[in-house]
């Protein structure tokens, strides 16, 4: 499978994946949702269709500004989105939590209890968004201010503790995603040049497109990126195009992102307003056939750019108001965003048993929400019901999926040994 989709991704990239997916099985797990999509296909259902975030990992879950400039906890990776069974992301969530338990040295008690307290409480938030009005649960968001109070509430009711997850610490948390901005993106990727201000080269991860291409070739890519530039303007609202255009485009660089997208074609664009300290990055992301595809079927919106766009729009509480969609210049799909728009994360690794059933929990509440928005929550609770039957099926779920994505790492591992899959280490 990784093979397969290797085919259509950046050559001298696929070495860099399959590194970061040799990383530890917790890379392997981020990196392999299409393996987990064809696993999860055999698996029954309840029937009950919802818009699937589709890699419902716990990386994919963190804090993001909102337009108001206000930070939020949220799914925040709709690559793979497609309606489709609820319980598939459930799953992904929770083998994810006991996948990363397992890494950080706990034991199958405490793998086992993590994962069962964040399906747990994905069940009881369920329970009670069928009982709020429709635009009650529209409105519903968890800011960071929130985020404090939930695990504080949830310490009480799972019995535990997180004390890496304490005010003081979240408040260091918030405090670094606040500084994820414009200003940090020009420490990190910019440089000053005799033309002004332009993206710097730290190949492999960030390469700019001058340097990829010379001569005819550049110049044809340029004019297909501006005709890019063009097409993603019309998928703004049009207040929203209106702020757009008081930018015009400076440069644009390639990038390397994430793990299971490396090797999709991702850029960085950056643009200028009123002045040399006025700017605007944006990311500019390949879209492909979500994984899912396969075991569900096409997807209604034959542009996948559009379908990750529509897909968050609906799953997520506050997207970003410059989210969009276009073609580019040699036909693939992308969608756009804000680059490090006051993004933030917990990081899983760092956190004491009872931590990771809370942070879990703190997930699973985040994609009963996303769930009730793009699913029927009345039906999905009817299902789960007040027992914890459903919670102790996907502990134990979580646990036999956790070896398997052992063994499918080892195998990785093996391949690599054997010079089958070539490989760059610690980029």
């Amino acid at each position: 499978m990784l093979h397969a989709q290797a085919a259509s991704r950046e050559p001298d990239l696929v070495p860099v994946r399959y590194g970061r997916m040799l990383a530890s099985p917790f890379a392997f797990f981020r990196g392999a949702p299409a393996i987990m999509a064809n696993d999860l296909a055999g698996t029954p259902t309840s029937g009950i269709t919802v818009q699937a975030c589709g890699d419902a990992h716990l990386v994919n879950f963190g804090l993001f500004g909102t337009p108001e400039r206000d930070l939020v906890f949220d799914v925040n990776d709709f690559d793979e989105t497609l309606p489709g069974p609820w319980e598939w992301d459930v799953k992904r969530l929770a083998a994810s939590v006991a996948v990363a338990a397992r890494q950080n040295g706990f034991t199958l008690d405490q793998q086992r209890e993590a994962a069962r307290e964040t399906v747990r409480e994905y069940r009881e938030a369920m329970l009670a968004f069928a009982d709020l009005a429709t635009l009650e649960l529209w409105y519903l968001h968890l800011s960071a201010a929130q985020v404090t109070g939930i695990i504080k509430r949830l310490e009480k009711e799972f019995g535990t503790t997180a004390p890496n997850l304490t005010p003081a610490r979240l408040h260091k948390v918030f405090a670094k995603a606040k500084a994820h901005d414009n200003l940090r993106a020009f420490a990190k990727l910019c440089e000053h040049s005799r033309a002004g201000v332009r993206l710097a080269s730290h190949p492999p991860l960030l390469v700019p497109v001058r340097e990829l291409l010379t001569g005819p070739d550049a110049e044809r890519v340029a004019n297909g990126i501006q005709e890019s530039v063009d097409s993603y303007r019309l998928s703004l609202d049009d207040h929203r195009r209106d702020l757009f255009d008081q930018f015009d485009m400076v440069d644009i660089a390639r990038k390397v992102v994430g793990v299971g997208s490396v090797g999709t074609r991702c850029y960085v664009v950056l643009l200028r307003g009123k002045g040399p300290h006025d700017l605007l990055f944006i990311q500019v992301k390949q879209a492909e056939a979500s994984v899912l595809e396969p075991h569900l079927g096409a997807s209604e919106f034959p542009h996948h750019g559009e379908r990750v766009v529509v897909g968050q729009r609906l799953l997520q509480s506050l997207p970003d108001i410059f989210l969009g969609w276009t073609t580019g210049p040699r036909g693939f799909d992308y969608y756009v965003r804000q680059l490090w728009d006051m993004k933030g994360a917990i990081d899983p690794s760092k956190l004491t048993p009872g931590g990771l059933g809370i942070y879990g929990g703190m997930c699973g509440w985040t994609l009963a929400r996303a769930h009730g928005r793009g699913g029927d929550e009345i039906a999905i609770a009817g299902y789960l019901g007040s027992a914890e039957t459903f919670d102790e099926a996907i502990a134990d779920f979580a646990l036999t999926y956790a070896d398997t994505n052992d063994e499918d790492h080892q195998r990785l591992a093996a391949a690599v040994d054997a010079g089958i899959i070539p490989v760059t280490r610690g980029t």
